[in-house]
């Protein structure tokens, strides 16, 4: 881009009708001239009243480290791991308004290095690297397969570390439990007791809409997502709020005895 070209593109007014053009919007973004591209969002100025109850976290200086933003909506995520010094920087999401969101954003914003892409989590091996962070943020309740897509992030991308949240709903408690479940309690025909159990790791499945959003698959339980994350070779080393789970990589369990990510049979026109 010119920079006369530039400079008219950061002119308050054609900044405002590009806001405009490109609505609606989900994320708020703040850009120059105290543009905000989601002031009335129904929950107050989100993402960022959301990231700053967790952003202490994160590192101060990310000191050229590469980030891949799964879900990447309007590109809040991709922009703040950017202003704290992340070098490479891919966002993908599978919604085409988004993307011009997030491109949009970036560049009034002086990051025209984000790299924006047309891919789902579930191609994300199409990408052919790992990087040192992901961040899958409010993307996993909305995912018919979530199980699939933590296995293949795991996989493919990740490379150290995981910035994960997802939507929960019912109990934060947790329990112990066996490393082997039986089928009934010892000398009786009943079942074990701590299925029923509020601690026990539940995935509550949405078979309508939540929030009015046909899109909510999913709501986990604390217990559930700890326990997703830990199946598909992740540990946990800080949880800043009951929904944020800051992770990284660790062995796959079980993976000395055949594959974790099942794929789909793919035919040749596909």
């Amino acid at each position: 881009m010119s920079r006369s070209a530039a400079e008219e593109m950061l002119a308050p007014e054609a900044m405002r009708a590009e806001v405009d053009k490109l609505a609606p919007w989900f994320q708020n973004l703040h850009l120059p001239h105290g543009i905000q591209t989601a002031p009335d969002h129904f929950l107050p100025d989100y993402p960022a009243s959301k990231f700053r109850n967790f952003a202490h976290v994160l590192p101060d200086d990310l000191g050229g480290q590469s980030v891949l933003d799964i879900g990447c909506n309007a590109g809040f995520y991709s922009l703040e791991f950017k202003r704290r010094g992340a070098g490479r920087v891919v966002g993908i999401d599978s919604d085409d308004r988004y993307l011009a969101q997030a491109r949009f954003a970036a560049g009034a914003q002086g990051f025209d290095d984000i790299e924006f892409r047309n891919l789902s989590v579930y191609d994300v091996a199409a990408l052919g690297e790992k990087f040192d962070w992901v961040i899958f943020m409010g993307v996993l309740y909305h995912l018919r397969h979530p199980l699939l897509a933590l296995d293949l992030i795991r996989e493919h991308v990740a490379g150290g570390t995981m910035l994960f949240q997802t939507m929960q709903q019912g109990s934060e408690a947790e329990i112990d439990l066996p490393e082997d479940h039986p089928f009934h309690v010892p000398g009786t025909w009943d079942p074990p007791a701590f299925f029923d159990d509020p601690g026990y790791p539940k995935m509550h499945f949405i078979e309508r809409r939540f929030a009015n959003d046909w899109t909510n698959w999913w709501a986990p339980n604390m217990a559930c997502s700890k326990a997703m994350l830990r199946a598909s070779g992740f540990t946990i080393e800080a949880q800043p709020e009951p929904e944020v789970y800051l992770c990284r990589v660790a062995d796959v369990p079980f993976s000395n005895l055949g594959p974790a990510a099942v794929y789909p049979e793919k035919g040749p026109n596909t």
